[in-house]
């Protein structure tokens, strides 16, 4: 067995566990990129190389966008006081978001083209509706994601911040956000530090979540055999222990898990969309 081959067959075992590696993976070295993501929560200080952020947003803007509107900004953060400010905002679990060089606000932007269409004697209408808000969330979604693989491509590391939403208004406001706009959740970017290197977070057996035509609603039965590498890798990096279903229960039952995420409607609707 070549190197390469044994480093993809260790990259499946990480991610799904011993005996639920999907079979039949077709590799190529974007494939092993992607499989081999990893959330990264330790970081040097040291700048961006020149032209990271530049590429980063230009593989963003590549890209699928819904209907070709570009419904999404990002706003990267350097000033370490606004970072300081996004830190407490954030829930005070993400210490990383001080010490990496960038911190890029990812927004679903409806309020550019709100603007366009107003100006052109338009109603913009359609930007009360629901739709409107999910493509705007979307379009954010599919750009970040394109950014933080480029940004991997560079020798980068990056984790999502969901708590963004935490006090969603506030941001909103320290931002200078308009109308029609907020932050879908923030992108801590940075090389990372000698320490944070480690296994990859395992993931469910893909019987779970890939379905043949129609959807299977039994498939959450098939979580049991996830708690098995679920635990291993919270042992190894000495994390408290809890299981996944135990996670899952505490995620939804528990309003005090959200963080102030259960008024994030009402702040959108603050901010102009009527979600109709």
């Amino acid at each position: 067995m070549s190197d390469k081959t044994t480093r993809q067959a260790q990259i499946l075992e990480e991610r799904y566990g011993m005996g639920h590696e999907p079979k039949d993976i077709i590799w190529n070295d974007q494939i092993e990129h992607m499989m081999s993501h990893r959330s990264v929560r330790r970081y040097l200080p040291d700048a961006l190389p020149d032209g990271a952020l530049e590429t980063m947003v230009a593989a963003a803007q590549s890209a699928s966008t819904s209907s070709n509107l570009h419904m999404w900004s990002v706003i990267a953060v350097t000033d370490p006081e606004m970072k300081s400010e996004l830190y407490r905002t954030s829930g005070h679990g993400n210490p990383f978001i001080e010490v990496a060089p960038v911190f890029l606000l990812w927004v679903a932007d409806q309020s550019r083209n709100n603007r366009i269409s107003k100006a052109n004697g338009g109603s913009a209408i359609v930007h009360d509706h629901l739709d409107a808000f999910v493509m705007a969330t979307i379009d954010a979604a599919l750009a970040a994601q394109n950014a933080a693989l480029a940004a991997e491509s560079l020798g980068l590391g990056t984790v999502y911040i969901g708590g963004m939403r935490n006090k969603s208004k506030e941001v909103a406001d320290l931002l200078g956000l308009p109308d029609y706009a907020y932050v879908t959740f923030g992108m801590v970017v940075g090389y990372p530090a000698p320490e944070a290197q480690g296994r990859l977070r395992p993931r469910p057996s893909q019987d779970v979540v890939l379905h043949q035509n129609r959807y299977e609603a039994d498939r959450a039965s098939r979580i049991a055999a996830y708690e098995e590498p679920f635990k291993h890798f919270r042992e190894d990096l000495c994390m408290k222990e809890k299981t996944f279903v135990g996670a899952v229960s505490s995620s939804a039952n528990d309003l005090l898990s959200m963080d102030g995420r259960e008024n994030l409607r009402s702040t959108v609707e603050g901010r102009g969309f009527k979600l109709r």
